[in-house]
């Protein structure tokens, strides 16, 4: 799933794959990482060679607290700026050999997917991600970057495409009886507001910026991947693959999951490999 804040009127699912509700929701703490937020404890550390990060639910840039932000205080998500961290925490650990991102995520901010994205591929050691139910949308974005992808021959893969739709509320709100005042600069400064009707100028901008999302969506796994940005672009609908379909198209390298992201790594390192989860 991709999400996007439209100007100041609200929040608008800008969504890949999946459902996700925003309002009456409130962060998570500790979506990674230890309770009390460090990267490992020091004797964690002395028996692992390897670091594991898990990109598990909603993908977000950041994480608001819970007094700024309307997530329910048990909802699944995690952030790019989390992960980021742990990556970049990994990389200066000169114990940590390989990093592991294991994924099960619909997706989330595309902006987020990106970031993960790239602070794999330039990760000096070796990364893989493993995607255990689903990696689409901006979580599969973000798995793209490793350079070893594995996924269940049962897992959702891909869903390459953009959506931004959401619930207009304008009819409900006639029959209720309320009505929207319109207090804004800029013409396009409520685009997206649920409670108005959109134009067709407004609707014009939302679906070029959303085509624009979707070529650099499709440009960063034709990069990533090493595959042609057409025959992404053949498979860029939105829809999502079974692992062994995600494999013949070149969307993954292997079937497995932790058992053979284990071995594989310990033939990439040449010793046992040992993780740490935060």
């Amino acid at each position: 799933m991709f999400y996007v804040l439209i100007g100041a009127a609200g929040f608008v699912a800008l969504n890949i794959a999946g459902n996700f509700i925003y309002e009456g929701l409130m962060v998570k703490s500790g979506a990674l990482g230890s309770e009390d937020g460090t990267y490992l404890e020091s004797d964690e550390k002395a028996h692992c060679n390897a670091l594991g990060i898990n990109l598990h639910g909603s993908l977000y840039t950041y994480l608001p607290s819970q007094s700024e932000s309307g997530f329910a205080e048990d909802a699944d998500v995690v952030s790019s700026e989390d992960i980021l961290y742990y990556l970049d925490e990994a990389n200066r650990d000169e114990k940590i050999k390989a990093i592991i991102v294991e994924v099960d995520s619909l997706g989330g901010w595309p902006v987020a997917g990106e970031e993960v994205a790239n602070a794999l591929k330039n990760s000096p050691k070796p990364t893989v991600a493993f995607i255990r139910q689903a990696g689409t949308s901006a979580a599969y974005w973000a798995a793209s970057g490793a350079e070893r992808v594995f996924a269940s021959k049962n897992s959702d893969v891909g869903s390459i495409g953009v959506t931004q739709s959401y619930l207009d509320n304008v009819i409900k709100n006639q029959k209720e009886g309320l009505g929207f005042v319109e207090l804004a600069t800029g013409k396009y400064k409520d685009t997206g507001n649920p409670d108005k009707t959109l134009t067709a100028e407004e609707k014009a901008l939302l679906v070029r910026d959303l085509n624009i999302t979707h070529e650099n969506f499709i440009s960063a796994v034709a990069e990533n991947r090493g595959l042609s940005i057409e025959a992404v672009r053949k498979i860029a609908d939105g829809s999502s693959v079974l692992g062994e379909k995600a494999k013949t198209l070149g969307l993954i390298d292997e079937i497995g999951g932790l058992i053979e992201v284990e071995k594989y790594l310990s033939e990439k390192i040449g010793e046992q490999t040992e993780i740490c989860w935060n």
